[in-house]
């Protein structure tokens, strides 16, 4: 029996699956997860702004915060700093393409910091990535003594104790490089640790942490979640096992209502509006991404080009040994592509800090992850980096146009050096 529209909208992802006989696809999810929670004719789902929401005129109805379960009001409201209408939207669509309960926060770094302060381990083993999760780290110090560790060392992951996390960053920031999550869950589970994983780099369908044994897993929302660069936003996402039965993911909320890094409603709104492409933009950026390295990759090794006198290293989990590999743990860990960021090595600093200006389709500019194609010397904001590196962040644009615009602006940075 073909489903009715209100038996299909009316329930969660789950539920829909029932009523289908089957998982709906990523695609279908990103815009019916959430059809459970419409309340108006509007086929656009509203934006709720208020701070604050009016109890039962009836005093018989009351019930007080602390007799409620959560789990079983989902539509008891009472202030937005513990959750509202357009925020639970926002993460019921998360929870369905991301695998498993989610908790949106005012930012990435929001994020992060919520899930150190959760598990509040003695010792973090992590490695080269995003510098605001350092200077998280180090704050963390300053406050408790938390001591950071190489992830790369041995030795280093030798001093981890049971409650302690390794927190991988993959692909990594600002390269693009992939590391293998199957290795370093094994690694936790020698020393009783915790693995979570900033899966910002590759979000759904590119990668699933989950299915590599992650605790946690982190995404900036900012980068593709948004998909647009106009709003911040974090997530943290908790293995169901772990989620279930009043676990991480209550005390979570419950932590963030004191934290206060609420995801604010018209950012919620956005992140509403923008989940509903994720699969379209982030396939469409992916295989761009890969067309250009792919491109700059041949150039550099037929030489005598503009790209061999001028780049010296290209860096991208595509350009890894492994994705050569069809039964590696790259391929096994990233089968629909290798994400949208890559780097590129200038054979000097003089030559990163030039090249941005003579691009046109690329903006030179921060962040990644919207439809825009964004390059970025990354000393710009990023103290800890090699001077000689570029950023690139590749939008939805048509890659030939992409490819023209590196080509001429490598080949008008090529005559401006010789003058």
């Amino acid at each position: 029996m073909a489903p009715t529209k209100e038996k299909a909208g009316a329930g969660s992802a789950d539920e829909l699956a029932a009523v289908f006989g089957r998982q709906l696809s990523m695609a279908s999810r990103s815009v019916h997860a959430d059809d459970h929670r419409n309340d108006h004719a509007a086929v656009a789902p509203p934006m709720h702004v208020s701070t604050t929401f009016r109890y039962d005129d009836n005093p018989d109805k009351l019930v007080a915060w602390s007799d409620i379960d959560p789990s079983e009001a989902p539509d008891f409201w009472i202030y937005s700093r513990e959750k509202a209408p357009t925020a639970v939207r926002y993460e019921t669509i998360l929870s369905s393409l991301l695998g498993a309960p989610a908790v949106s926060y005012a930012s990435g770094l929001a994020a992060f910091h919520a899930m150190i302060v959760f598990l509040n381990p003695k010792r973090v083993a992590i490695g080269e990535g995003y510098h605001g999760c350092h200077g998280i780290l180090k704050l963390m110090k300053k406050l408790n003594g938390l001591e950071q560790l190489d992830l790369e060392s041995d030795a280093d992951l030798a001093k981890l104790q049971p409650g302690d996390v390794l927190h991988v960053e993959t692909p990594l920031n600002p390269t693009g490089e992939a590391r293998d999550l199957a290795y370093y869950r094994k690694k936790a589970d020698e020393r009783g640790c915790y693995l979570t994983v900033d899966a910002t780099f590759a979000p759904p369908p590119l990668q699933d942490p989950f299915q590599f044994g992650a605790d946690i897993v982190m995404h900036s929302g900012t980068k593709y979640f948004g998909g647009h660069s106009d709003m911040l936003s974090g997530v943290l996402a908790v293995r169901p096992d772990r989620a279930s039965g009043g676990g991480w993911l209550q005390g979570l909320r419950e932590e963030r209502l004191h934290l206060g890094g609420v995801t604010g409603s018209f950012e919620a709104w956005l992140g509403v509006r923008s989940l509903r492409t994720l699969e379209l933009r982030v396939t469409r950026q992916a295989a761009n991404a890969q067309h250009l390295v792919d491109w700059l990759a041949a150039q550099k090794r037929a030489g005598g080009n503009v790209v061999a006198d001028l780049v010296y290293k290209i860096q991208h989990a595509s350009q890894q040994p492994e994705a050569a590999d069809p039964d590696s743990w790259l391929r096994k860990q990233m089968p629909n592509g290798y994400g949208p960021v890559f780097s590129l090595w200038l054979k000097t600093e003089e030559h990163a800090k030039r090249l941005p200006s003579k691009l046109c389709l690329f903006h030179h500019a921060t962040s990644l992850g919207g439809v825009e194609s964004l390059v970025e010397w990354r000393a710009m904001s990023d103290t800890a980096v090699d001077r000689r590196l570029v950023r690139v962040s590749i939008g939805v644009e048509g890659w030939e146009d992409l490819r023209d615009d590196l080509l001429r602006g490598l080949q008008a940075l090529s005559e401006e050096l010789k003058d």
